[in-house]
């Protein structure tokens, strides 16, 4: 297959760069259980990837939870900040970023995660995520939608002085893949194993690791072994 010539790169982070949405579940969990609630995949595919508060609303209400979407996050963010000190990056994940950071190739991070929850994923991994031109969080006050909308992929490309069509976006999620389209730009999908890869046919590229991303194929610099 034959891919448009990429001349910048834009990532999500969770489940894509860190291995963080085994916490995300853990936690949950512990928060449903007391209700007599299982939190499993068939709930988190509907919420992987979406603005916290999305994610809170359809989770309160599928599981018919009886506190508020504000209550769950309020208790999911306390236990979530002891957790995500300790997140591990990703197969692949920084060996590209370093290769393409070595060639001079523009590269950004767009997550719906907010500044101070970002910085506790990153905390344990600054000099890899200064290698990032642009970091763009989901509480920016020019974000006006979250991911499934384009806002905060566009918004990235212009900081990167980028068009939509030269960029190349890094997601796990659904939501992130159709964020990634509807801004125009080409989307390379590394989905959770629990998830259906079915829901990600118009993406441009699946793949089970980013060990697995061929540079050369996208026109970018490939890697030398």
């Amino acid at each position: 297959m034959v891919h448009p010539p990429i001349t910048h790169i834009i990532y999500d982070v969770d489940g894509l760069l860190l291995d963080t949405e085994g916490f995300y579940t853990e936690v949950t969990q512990s928060i449903v259980a007391p209700y007599g609630k299982t939190f499993d995949w068939s709930y988190k595919q509907h919420m992987i990837g979406r603005p916290a508060l999305d994610s809170a609303r359809y989770l309160v209400e599928a599981l018919d939870l009886p506190i508020t979407p504000q209550e769950y996050l309020q208790q999911r963010e306390a236990l979530l900040q002891e957790r995500f000190p300790e997140a591990q990056a990703l197969p692949g994940a920084q060996r590209l970023t370093e290769h393409l950071h070595a060639h001079g190739i523009p590269q950004a991070v767009a997550t719906s995660s907010s500044t101070a929850l970002f910085h506790l994923k990153t905390q344990r991994h600054q000099d890899w995520f200064k290698r990032f031109d642009c970091i763009v969080t989901g509480d920016d006050p020019q974000v006006q939608r979250g991911k499934p909308a384009p806002d905060i992929f566009l918004l990235a490309a212009q900081r990167l002085g980028a068009r939509p069509q030269q960029c190349l976006v890094f997601e796990d999620a659904p939501s992130g893949m159709q964020a990634a389209l509807a801004a125009g730009m080409s989307v390379v999908v590394v989905p959770d194993p629990n998830m259906d890869r079915r829901v990600y046919h118009a993406a441009q590229q699946l793949l089970t690791s980013l060990d697995e991303f061929q540079p050369q194929e996208w026109g970018l610099p490939e890697f030398v072994t």
